[in-house]
């Protein structure tokens, strides 16, 4: 796919932050979405085949995400190493859409199928990510708190890993849901009792482009 029509299409999700994507940026997203397609034939990583809704729905709302967990590009300095875990990362969403935002972020992406981790590990070496490790584990296998941000799209078992997740925020951490709307009362009803979370002042946002899905943000006090 043409790295111009990815840009064309990202815009609606990026807003002004558009022009904080590079050339090289698209590049990778490009290769990206050619290893998803060449891998999907063999295994179901997604259930989207138009590579122009691959682009919206996957990589727009991931980066739709990563910039509002991070609102400026590159905002971790390379000095100081901040982490993020993606739970149930399947074909990588948004976990490795929110690395090619944030270059110095230490990124988990959690998959429990071996065959989604391998082609996560192809993705990764083919676009040349560094500081991503890929885990084949459940999350309930983790080291509680250990993660300055932990984001969650489209897993089962929804209510049943929203408390996992929580879990896993350090601190001052953040905790990035992207959920259907039906979904939101849901999740702030498992949130409010745990200890020290709340809901980000700027917490729910519609995502571009769809009728139903939310973004939601969350923080865990220190």
């Amino acid at each position: 796919m043409q790295p111009a029509r990815i840009a064309e299409l990202l815009a609606p999700f990026l807003d002004d932050a558009h022009d904080q994507l590079t050339a090289d940026d698209f590049e990778r997203i490009s290769m990206y979405i050619d290893i998803l397609l060449r891998w999907n034939a063999r295994i179901n990583l997604t259930a989207i085949r138009d590579p122009d809704e691959i682009v919206t729905r996957h990589f727009g709302e991931s980066l739709f995400a990563a910039r509002h967990v991070f609102p400026l590009r590159s905002s971790v300095p390379s000095a100081v190493k901040s982490t993020l875990a993606d739970i149930g990362s399947g074909a990588g969403f948004p976990g490795i859409p929110i690395k090619l935002w944030q270059p110095n972020l230490a990124v988990t992406l959690i998959e429990s199928n071996q065959k989604k981790a391998t082609f996560l590990r192809e993705v990764v070496r083919a676009i040349t990510l560094t500081d991503v490790n890929i885990l084949t584990a459940r999350a309930e296998s983790l080291t509680p708190a250990a993660f300055n941000a932990v984001t969650l799209r489209a897993v089962e078992r929804f209510e049943a890993i929203l408390p996992v997740a929580a879990r896993l925020v350090a601190p001052e951490g953040r905790l990035a849901l992207l959920i259907g709307s039906a979904q939101l009362p849901r999740a702030h009803s498992i949130l409010e009792p745990i200890d020290g979370f709340s809901a980000h002042p700027s917490a729910t946002h519609p995502i571009p482009l769809s009728n139903s899905r939310m973004f939601l943000l969350a923080e865990r006090a220190a």
